[in-house]
């Protein structure tokens, strides 16, 4: 990346080329230094430069031949090189002896050129999946809990937003739909309506845009007039495999529709061989399941429920989500989802579960999925808002921490807002 001379005030004037690095300043003086500083930053000592004139010498061709070139250079004839300038420290730095290392890793973090051929994590807008919710109104509703995030219409919002986030990279996309209560049961039967909501917005979506992928929610709690992701006993239970069946006519559903990648959140015990099997029998076997392997039982998702209205109606979701305090117990839902047949693994909420995250990257080969999720989302907004952080920094610190804890795709609410970022604009 060229870097920005930049000059004492009243020195700025025209580009020159040096070493392929761009230096501004027309009128160097002898006595004055030039700092290579990124584009749109403030000056900062990479390193230094002093101009030899306080003219501007136009470089021209001397008209000789390579062969006039190499007998000058061998008769040490050739113009002079910049002088050499070792930069000093302020007035009252001690002098000491160099400490004899031979390893010294700042040596590899000396310049932006060295670092970026060293960094070890990359972030791109291909690793992005677009969390998207989505309502029968025709108007964008927005959310209140989640400044920035909407209720689209499915017909006309979704597509603007799809048509926005595909512009700078995005193209992987999980929908989330907001349930009318009056189709809302206790057996979630609404899951499964082939001319629901969910599957509408798929056939919409694949018909204009053809090339994305499509994401999608298997769990009850949308549907059910509980709010809990399975069947509930009249004794409070969650009956796993009743709930089990379906979910599997859900997910056949949305494959029917067109979805690329079904995504069970529900957290049943054997949901991932059932759906397997069940898509596998209607032909389905290019549709691709992407687990909720470690999906915790946690407080950060107050802001989701909002968005869907899908708080549970009593009791908490304890019996089948997992327990923050439990590390361990993600390698059993590991090794039973890839038993089944998940294509896909997902660790649920995100930075708080680093660790989550890494131990199915080192247990497992097969693609691992974060979810940031509303309430991580969220709380960056607000630091945002309140100036108490640099919003669009930590917004892209926090993706590199989920990637470089092993994670090869992130859904995250942040997905148009980032990938913006990396491309260069400066976009919401």
């Amino acid at each position: 990346m060229a870097s920005i001379l930049s000059p004492a005030p009243g020195n700025v004037g025209v580009v020159r080329s040096i070493n392929d690095k761009i230096y501004v300043g027309l009128r160097p003086l002898s006595t004055r230094t030039y700092v290579p500083v990124a584009r749109g930053s403030k000056a900062r000592p990479l390193a230094v430069v002093r101009a030899s004139s306080e003219k501007e010498v136009p470089v021209k061709s001397s008209g000789l031949s390579i062969e006039e070139c190499e007998a000058a250079a061998v008769a040490r004839k050739f113009p002079d090189p910049p002088p050499l300038y070792t930069p000093q420290g302020p007035k009252g730095t001690p002098v000491v002896q160099p400490l004899p290392l031979s390893r010294r890793p700042r040596r590899n973090r000396k310049s932006p050129a060295l670092r970026a051929a060293f960094q070890e994590t990359t972030l791109s807008p291909s690793n992005f999946v677009h969390p998207l919710f989505i309502h029968e109104g025709e108007e964008d509703v927005p959310i209140g809990a989640m400044p920035g995030c909407f209720r689209l219409g499915w017909r006309h919002g979704l597509l603007e937003e799809v048509y926005k986030a595909r512009d700078v990279g995005v193209n992987s996309f999980v929908l989330f739909p907001k349930i009318p209560d009056a189709l809302k049961s206790q057996t979630g039967d609404e899951a499964y309506n082939d001319n629901g909501l969910v599957p509408r917005a798929i056939r919409l979506l694949k018909d204009r845009y053809p090339d994305i992928v499509i994401y999608t929610d298997v769990a009850l709690d949308p549907y059910s007039s509980d709010g809990h992701d399975g069947i509930v006993r009249e004794d409070g239970v969650i009956m796993n495999d009743e709930t089990v069946h379906q979910l599997c006519k859900q997910a056949v559903s949305q494959a029917r529709a067109g979805a690329d990648v079904v995504s069970p959140s529900d957290m049943m015990d054997g949901r991932i061989l059932a759906i397997r099997m069940a898509l596998d029998a209607e032909g389905f076997q290019d549709v691709s399941i992407m687990s909720y392997t470690a999906k915790y039982a946690s407080a950060f998702y107050g802001p989701f429920r909002e968005a869907l209205d899908s708080n549970p109606r009593f009791g908490d979701k304890k019996t089948y989500q997992m327990n923050p305090a439990n590390y361990r117990e993600a390698l059993v839902e590991t090794e039973a989802d890839e038993a089944e047949g998940a294509d896909i693994l997902l660790v649920k909420p995100g930075l708080p579960y680093l660790d989550i995250i890494r131990l199915l990257r080192d247990n497992s080969s097969l693609p691992i999925a974060a979810y940031q999720v509303s309430g991580e989302y969220s709380m960056i907004k607000a630091g945002g808002v309140l100036k108490m952080i640099d919003e669009e920094k930590v917004m892209m610190e926090s993706l590199l921490c989920l990637r470089r804890a092993g994670a090869d795709i992130i859904l995250t609410y942040f997905a148009r807002q980032a990938a913006s970022v990396l491309c260069g604009m400066k976009g919401k």
